[in-house]
C-alpha cells in the first residue's frame, strides 16, 4: 500500500519497481512494450504504475536518448474517405506499438510547405515521418528532400517503388470491371476521379488493361472529382447513351451519385444499368440499392506503414511486400444486362 506520505511527490521509475518488486529496467521494458518481458510481470508493473498514478516524463526521455516516441504524420487531403481513413489506420497502429501521432495538414501543395511540415515535425522531436501524399503534386514536392530522419511515403505512382505500403488500385479496378463483364455486359463505362491523383490514374489504366485484355473498345471516360454531385452529373451524361448497361466509378460517393442520376433519368440499377464503386464506405451497404464496390485495407496499409518507418528508425531493412490486395464485394447494384 502506498502512503499519503509517499504521495506527497510525483512518483518516478525507481517508485513502480520498488512497488512491483522488480529491477528499473524491467520498468523500462514494460513501458516501452518490450516482447521479452513475463505477462504476469506486465501485469504487476502496469498495476503499480495504475497505483502510483506514474507518468513517463517525456521531455527526460527526448533528452536522454533523442527520441520521443512520436511519429509524425502529413497528409494533404483529410476530407476524402481514403486518405481520412489512412490516418486513423496510422494512428491506431501508432498508438499499438506505443507511439503517439504528430499531425500536420498541407493546404498548400509545393516543396516549400513540405519543408515547412517536415520541420515543425522535427521540432516536435518526432523519430520518423510518415505521408500521405495521394496526388502528384505532393509525390513531387517530396522529390530529393532531405529531411534529416526517416520519412516514408504511403502510396503508389507509377515513378517510385515503396515496400507495399499501397492498395493495389490497378488490380481493383480489373476486378470491377471483371465482375461486370463476366455478368454477361459486353463494355463498361467509366467515372473517373480527378486526373492529379495517384489513386485516380491506377483505377483508370486497371479499367482499360481488363477491357483491352478482352480487346473490346473503352468508352470514352467521364472525370469527376470523387463527389456524389460530380457522378450525378456524370450519370445525366451517361444515362443517353445507347449501350450503356455498366458502370465503374473510381469512388463510392461518384457512383452514389451516378445511381441517384439514372433512377432520375428512369433508368434502374441494377436492372437496365448494374454500377460498381470503389472503396467500400460505411454506407455503401445501405445504399439504395446496396453498392458492389471494391474494399480496401487500410488497417493493413496503417500497420505496414509504421512498422516500416520504425524499420527505417532502429536501422533495419525494409520488409519486402506486395501490395495491399483489394476484394470485391458484390451487392444489390450489379446483375446480368437486360435482355437486347
Amino acid at each position: 500500500m502506498v502512503t499519503p506520505a509517499e504521495r506527497s511527490s510525483a512518483p518516478v521509475m525507481t517508485d513502480v519497481a520498488r512497488l512491483a518488486g522488480v529491477s528499473h529496467q524491467t520498468v523500462s521494458r514494460v513501458i516501452n512494450n518490450h516482447p521479452s518481458v513475463r505477462e504476469s510481470t506486465r501485469q504487476r508493473v502496469q498495476l503499480a504504475i495504475d497505483q502510483l498514478g506514474y507518468r513517463r516524463n517525456l521531455v527526460a526521455r527526448q533528452l536522454a536518448t533523442g527520441r520521443g516516441r512520436a511519429l509524425g504524420l502529413i497528409s494533404v487531403d483529410t476530407v476524402h474517405f481514403g486518405p481520412a481513413s489512412t490516418i486513423f489506420a496510422i494512428a491506431e497502429a501508432s498508438r499499438e506499438r506505443g507511439y503517439f501521432v504528430n499531425f500536420a495538414a498541407l493546404t498548400e501543395i509545393d516543396a516549400a510547405h513540405m519543408r515547412e511540415a517536415i520541420d515543425y515535425l522535427k521540432d516536435s522531436s518526432v523519430d520518423a515521418i510518415l505521408v500521405i501524399a495521394p496526388v502528384l503534386a505532393a509525390v513531387e514536392a517530396l522529390r530529393d528532400l532531405d529531411a534529416g530522419i526517416p520519412v516514408m511515403r504511403i502510396g503508389k505512382s507509377a515513378a517510385t517503388v515503396e515496400a507495399g505500403l499501397y492498395v493495389d488500385n490497378v488490380e481493383g479496378a480489373r476486378l470491377a470491371t471483371h465482375h461486370l463483364l463476366e455478368l454477361g455486359h459486353r463494355n463498361v463505362h467509366h467515372v473517373s476521379g480527378p486526373p492529379d491523383w495517384v489513386e485516380a490514374e491506377a483505377r483508370l489504366r486497371g479499367w482499360r488493361a481488363e477491357l483491352d485484355s478482352r480487346s473490346i473498345h473503352a468508352p470514352t471516360v467521364v472525370v469527376g472529382d470523387w463527389s456524389a454531385e460530380a457522378g450525378y452529373r456524370a450519370g445525366i451524361d451517361l444515362a443517353n447513351s445507347a449501350d450503356l448497361t455498366a458502370v465503374f466509378a473510381a469512388n463510392d460517393q461518384m457512383a452514389l451519385g451516378v445511381m441517384r442520376a439514372l433512377e432520375d433519368c428512369g433508368r434502374r440499377v441494377p436492372q437496365d444499368v448494374s454500377v460498381v464503386g470503389f472503396d467500400d464506405v460505411p454506407d455503401a451497404a445501405f445504399f439504395g440499392p446496396a453498392l458492389t464496390t471494391i474494399q480496401q485495407d487500410f488497417a493493413e496499409i496503417g500497420r505496414r506503414g509504421v512498422d516500416a518507418v520504425l524499420a527505417l528508425v532502429h536501422g533495419e531493412d525494409l520488409p519486402s511486400q506486395d501490395p495491399v490486395q483489394p476484394q470485391l464485394v458484390i451487392r444489390a447494384s450489379t446483375a446480368p444486362p437486360p435482355p437486347a
